[in-house]
């Protein structure tokens, strides 16, 4: 369950699952009265893999729910946090790395039967289908936003030797290769092969009797 190119990219309604399961949220007992409010704390394992091609939360990670649930009159209205662990490859140094993700939700559901539900399209707000709310694409959708496309496994990750590919965070603040100008490389190789390999005095001839 990777995100897509954003909130439009798929339907904003409930699939019809059973309620009050998983990312889905029965909102019966809220009731339609505006200003009533439920809490709502709950730990989802994931069976697909939510975010980006470099980074997401894995496959069975817990996803730790902490909302509120209020009804107004178009809908109702959640708030609260969605918080996982994380799994990703370093873009510099391409090494595995794990890390946390939090997401702050502020997203209307509206009534089916609603002037919000019947005045926008389906791409533009999220619905309430047979009295649940579903969370899944909410999740998606912000999990894909907040992540970064290219992540790094630390701020300062140096990432690889250009010459070699080794991680300079192993290698060592001496790590270097010697990049000789082609333009040199002949001369170079004759200095190398001529007697005393250039050494002013190697090879010179005792004159002194």
């Amino acid at each position: 369950m990777s995100a897509g190119s954003g909130p439009a990219s798929r339907p904003r309604t409930a699939s019809r699952r059973t309620p009050d399961a998983g990312f889905v949220l029965d909102v019966i007992s809220l009731g339609r009265r505006p200003g009533t409010m439920k809490e709502l704390h709950r730990v989802v394992t994931t069976e697909e893999r939510i975010g980006l091609d470099l980074i997401a939360i894995p496959v069975g990670a817990e996803v730790e729910l902490d909302l509120q649930l209020q009804a107004v009159s178009e809908g109702v209205l959640v708030t609260g946090t969605v918080a996982a662990s994380t799994a990703g490859e370093c873009s510099r140094c391409l090494e595995p790395f794990t890390g946390t993700a939090e997401i702050r939700l502020t997203e209307l559901f509206a009534y089916p039967d609603s002037a919000t539900e019947q005045t926008t399209e389906d791409d533009e707000i999220y619905r309430i289908v047979d009295d649940t709310i579903d969370l899944e694409t909410v999740i998606t959708d912000q999990i894909g936003l907040e992540l970064p496309l290219q992540p790094l496994c630390t701020p300062d990750c140096a990432g690889l030797c250009p010459e070699c590919g080794v991680r300079m965070a192993i290698a060592g603040s001496d790590h270097g290769h010697e990049i000789l100008d082609p333009r040199w490389a002949g001369l170079a190789k004759f200095a190398a092969e001529s007697p005393g390999n250039g050494s002013p005095d190697s090879g010179a001839t005792n004159t002194d009797h």
